[in-house]
Order: structure tokens, then C-alpha cells, then sequence
């Protein structure tokens, strides 16, 4: 059926629609009132946008589901963008669940980092901006409260107190050093100050030290002394008029580019904030950026009881009754000084974002310019080898494009069947597998490619591409310099057989790129290697061979007493262990002396 047709037959209730490409794609998600307006108009209407057009001209179909009210059309078009990602949808990065406090119910409660789906016998404190926030908070409590924090495991195997309990942060109940009754009030006094009852926590602190004094328990009063100090500086740290959970969100826009900035208010106290630069709205309305934004930030997670906005909404009615808060874009006297925070703070941070990009272009322009690129290297790999005296050998491959790592194209290479020790050979492998298998899927290759090492390296790296058939990448040696000091680097190139070195001062922004590309490839080649060599040592050879299972590996190690005089035994000394017949004694000598 053609889309015209689709058109004609269309409904008038309210739903989703989605546009689909030629491979069936869904390219975007939108609601609608009405989806036979709203649907019709993509395809009816002059568009300005040339986003609107671009779109309209990669839609080969498009589907629709109905719901029977615009709410449940809001919160299913908020689904559906994050199940698909249309490439044409504001998009924010897919988050985790916001992370919580959580106080346990057991004999001796234990407060700890909480996220995920809640349980009913755990009490929760929350939500939290960011784990560090949450781990932050927990340092805190561990100081004033003194509750354990470790978990049961550990709770239930101490027979002594621990290094916490010996440096003041647990009064450690596991051995018996704080009595049931006083931890237990510790843990409610820190249950009393993470719901926000701030002044109820310092009154019930004061009047039990009074009572402590009182009856000459100077030891419990001065703990209570300082718990009540600590707190003090916390509520004057934090002192505000208001005491509601709301989230401050402001939106601003400059250059094209959208801002959001979210700040976190709990109990009246700013606990932390987030910046945003969400996908796909260049050149987009802030009110229509805002109206796209909370659904999907919001939806799938407990939101605040009060959402106070920077600009107001078309359709704050339906976001309101979607996201269950109220929604203020008026705020008085008590709220407003949020607000101005929240404004100021995100024009600063967009106007850094803004700067950095620039710099970020012109520090490739000037890269272009010292190797003399014919165009800008917007996407840039760097190779590193990383072994312990030929042990372990692994290959890194990082991404940069426009100047930014992206960890998520970063690659790492197992060596293999080659002599231990050999990095050239090791870089003519990894240089070989990365490009020829790019070459065979036909994915897109780099701009620039830096090989960490000296002309050596560089030139086996030019030999696998030459030998491949790729000429159009610029291959560039990254040799250190004296003493291996950062900003010594000599940067070598090799043009129609000819090698050319360029040194460049220590603070070059260039080389300051080049620097942090190549840190980044040996970070990742090393953590990679340490991790392969660590499975290594901890992986008995006898694994590896088939028909050794647990009990024979058992058996082995119990006649003989150690691998070494396992390796050294001859086949009819193995032969003599219960359960090893000829064939396999055979095959563990074999495999044994291999892997010498």
C-alpha cells in the first residue's frame, strides 16, 4: 500500500506514529492528537527545517499505534525512542536506574550503594543524581553514624574487629564492641538525617548526650558531641528555605546547540547536578528540546514531587499527568534563587562545551597542517603492543574522532604464533587483522593512523598496507623521546621512501593530542595485558587438555605433588595414575612439553 493510500485510510484518534526507511528502520517517533493531521502533514507541507526535509525524504513508510488518551501516547513515544533510537529524535544517552541508600533489616543493619529494583524489607533513601554522590554521602555517615557498611558475608565471618572499627568509621557490632540497643539508635538517628529530618536528628543527638552526661557516660556523650558537631556543619552547609524533593532543569541555547541542565534538590539541600547536550536538536526550540527531554528522562524512573522549568510548556498538562509531579514555570521568591543557579550554570558549561570543540577543530586544523593532510583527520586509531618479556602479548587499537576518544570503537588484539618478544612481528599482525577485516565488511577506515614505537614498527605497519592495497591513510611513527620524557616525542613519517622526522615543542596542542591518543592505546594495551597474564598464571596448563577433567587434575597433582614434577614425569610414570590409560598420558606429556 502506498503512503498516500495509508494516508486516506488514517484515523483521527490520538496514538504514535513511526517512519520507516527502505530497510525498515524506524527513522523517527513522534504522537499525535490527531494522527491523520499530524501524519499527513509531513507529507502535505513546505518544511523550513532542513532537518524536517532530510527526514521526509528518507521516509519510505511509516506505522501508527493508537492509545485512547495523549498521555499514554506521551509515555508510549517516550518507549519507543528509547527501544529504537531514530536517528532524527532528540535522543539522550541511554542511563542507568538512579542509585539509592539502602538500610538492610537485619540484626545489625547494614547501609550500603543501592540500584536496581527495590525490596520490600530494605529501606531506601533516594533517588541520588550519581553513584559518586551516593559513595560520597556513604563516606560521609561512616564518619558521624559509625554503621557498618560491609557486607555479610564479611559481617558474619569476623572474629575480631576490622581496619574500619580500629580508625573510627564502625563501632563494629559483629564482635559485640557497641551493645543492640545503641546501634540501634545510631542507625535510627542516620535513617532520621537521610529522610531530611535534619533538626529532629540534632534535637534527639543533644538530648541523649545531656542524658549520657548525666549519668557520667562521658565516653557515649562525647561520641554524641561530635556526631552532633559534624552534623551542625553539614545543615549550615547546606541551610536552605525549602524543604521539597524537585529537580531545577533549565535550558539554554547558543550557536544552535541546546543545553539542559538538571540540578538535584533533596530535602532542601543541592545534592548534585547533571549537564546534558541532547542528540539531534541543533537548531531546535527550547520549549520544544524541553518538552522531548522530560519524558525521556524522566519515564521508567521516580521523579520528583515538583519539576521547576526554565521555559514553559505547550503540553505541560499531559508531561505532568504522565511524569505524576507538578510542574512549575512560574516559581516564587523561595524557588527562584534554584532557578538562577540552574540558568547560570548551564550557559557556563555550554559555553565551555562550545570552547572545547573550538579548540578541539583548530588543534586538527593544526595537525592537518604539520603533516600536511589533505583533509582533516576527524577520525584517528593509534596501535600499542604491551607484553612482559614476551609473555602475554596483546595489541590496543583507540579511536578518536574529532579529536574525542570514543571507548566504545577501542579493540584489543590477542598475539599469537609469533616469537615472544617480537613486537614488529606482533604490530604486522594487529595492523593486518584490523584493516583487512575493515576492508571485507567494507567499514569506513581512519583519516590517521599513529603506531606507537619507531621507524621499525612504522615500517611494518606501511609494509601490511601496502601489501593490502590501502594508500589513502597516512601512517604516522610516534618514537619517544629522550628518557621517554612526555613532550620529547619525534613524530616520523616515510613519503615515496624517503623518512622525515618532525620535533615539536613540548606544549604544541598538536603533540598534546598525539600524546593523549598514544596514552590512551598503552593504557588499554596494558590493562588488556595484565588481565590475559593474570588468567594465564592462574590457569593450570592440565585445563587445556582434553579428558583431564577436575578429579584427573586432582589425581595428577596428588601422586606427584606439582606441575613441575608433572611436566618432568615420562608417559609410563603418568600412566601408573588411576584412571589415565596410555592415550591420554600420552597426549598430557605431549601438551605439556609444548607449552614449555
Amino acid at each position: 500500500m502506498s503512503i498516500q493510500e495509508k494516508l486516506d485510510n488514517l484515523t483521527q484518534n490520538s496514538g504514535v506514529y513511526q517512519m520507516l526507511d527502505k530497510q525498515g528502520l524506524v527513522i523517527y517517533v513522534g504522537k499525535a492528537k490527531n494522527l491523520k493531521n499530524r501524519v499527513s502533514s509531513y507529507f502535505v507541507k513546505h518544511h523550513d527545517s532542513g532537518k524536517t526535509r532530510a527526514l521526509v525524504a528518507n521516509i519510505d513508510s511509516f506505522e501508527v499505534l493508537l492509545t485512547e488518551t495523549e498521555t499514554q501516547a506521551l509515555l508510549l513515544e517516550a518507549e519507543l525512542i528509547k527501544q529504537h533510537m531514530p536517528r532524527y529524535n532528540i535522543l539522550l544517552k541511554d542511563s542507568k536506574s538512579y542509585p539509592y541508600i539502602a538500610i538492610s533489616n537485619d540484626k545489625h543493619p547494614r547501609v550500603s550503594f543501592f540500584r536496581g529494583k527495590k525490596q520490600e524489607k530494605c529501606q531506601y533513601f533516594g533517588p541520588y543524581p550519581s553513584a559518586h554522590v551516593v559513595r560520597d554521602s556513604l563516606g560521609l555517615l561512616k564518619k558521624i553514624f559509625k554503621v557498618r557498611q560491609c557486607t555479610n558475608a564479611t559481617y558474619r565471618s569476623r572474629s575480631r574487629a576490622c581496619l574500619e572499627y580500629q580508625i573510627g568509621l564502625c563501632s563494629a557490632p559483629c564482635v559485640g564492641h557497641i551493645n543492640d540497643e545503641n546501634y540501634q539508635q545510631d542507625v535510627k538517628m542516620m535513617s532520621l538525617f537521610l529522610a531530611g529530618k535534619g533538626k529532629q536528628t540534632l534535637d534527639k543527638i543533644s538530648q541523649k548526650m545531656q542524658i549520657a552526661s548525666a549519668n557520667q557516660e562521658f565516653e557515649l556523650a562525647a561520641h554524641l558531641r561530635d556526631q552532633l558537631i559534624d552534623l551542625r556543619k553539614i545543615q549550615e552547609r547546606h541551610a536552605s528555605n525549602s524543604t521539597a524533593d524537585m529537580d531545577v532543569i533549565a535550558v539554554y541555547q547558543q550557536d544552535g546547540v541546546n543545553a539542559i541542565e538538571v540540578l538535584f534538590i533533596r530535602s532542601g539541600k543541592q545534592v548534585g547536578q547533571e549537564f546534558i547536550l541532547p542528540k539531534n536538536s541543533s537548531h531546535q526550540a527550547v520549549e520544544v528540546v524541553l518538552s522531548a527531554f522530560l519524558p525521556l528522562y524522566y519515564v521508567g524512573k521516580d521523579t520528583p514531587k515538583q519539576l521547576l522549568l526554565s521555559h514553559q510548556l505547550l503540553d505541560k498538562k499531559i508531561i505532568s499527568t504522565a511524569l505524576n509531579t507538578h510542574i512549575i514555570d512560574a516559581p516564587g521568591k523561595n524557588k527562584k534563587h534554584y532557578l538562577n543557579i540552574a540558568n547560570l550554570t548551564v550557559k557556563e558549561n555550554l559555553n565551555q562545551n562550545l570552547l572545547a570543540r573550538f579548540r578541539k577543530k583548530s588543534t586538527l586544523v593544526h595537525l592537518q597542517s604539520i603533516l600536511n593532510l589533505k583533509k582533516l583527520p576527524e577520525t584517528m586509531e593509534c596501535f600499542d603492543i604491551s607484553h612482559m618479556m614476551g609473555e602475554s602479548t596483546t595489541a590496543s587499537c583507540v579511536v578518536f574522532e574529532k579529536g574525542v576518544p570514543k571507548v566504545s570503537k577501542y579493540r584489543q588484539f590477542d598475539i599469537k604464533n609469533i616469537t615472544p618478544g617480537d613486537d614488529y612481528a606482533a604490530m604486522n599482525q594487529v595492523i593486518f587483522r584490523r584493516y583487512s577485516k575493515r576492508l571485507k565488511n567494507k567499514q569506513p577506515l581512519p583519516d590517521l593512523v599513529f603506531v606507537d614505537g619507531g621507524l621499525g614498527q612504522l615500517n611494518q605497519a606501511i609494509m601490511v598496507m601496502d601489501s593490502i592495497g590501502i594508500d589513502e591513510v597516512q601512517l604516522v611513527g610516534v618514537a619517544k623521546g629522550e628518557k621517554r620524557k612526555a613532550g620529547l616525542e619525534t613524530l616520523i613519517t616515510v613519503d615515496q621512501g624517503q623518512v622525515h622526522k618532525i620535533n615539536l615543542p613540548p606544549h604544541d596542542p598538536a603533540l598534546m593530542l598525539i600524546n593523549h591518543i598514544r596514552d590512551e592505546s598503552h593504557r588499554f594495551a596494558i590493562k588488556n595485558h595484565r588481565i590475559k597474564r593474570s588468567k594465564n598464571r592462574t590457569t593450570s596448563p592440565l585445563e587445556s587438555i582434553s579428558g583431564v577433567g577436575k578429579l584427573r587434575r586432582a589425581a595428577l597433582l596428588n601422586y606427584f605433588g606439582g606441575l613441575q614434577e608433572i611436566k618432568q614425569a615420562s608417559v609410563d610414570e603418568i600412566q601408573k595414575v588411576h584412571g589415565i590409560n596410555l592415550a591420554l598420558a600420552t597426549k598430557i606429556v605431549e601438551t605439556l612439553n609444548a607449552s614449555r
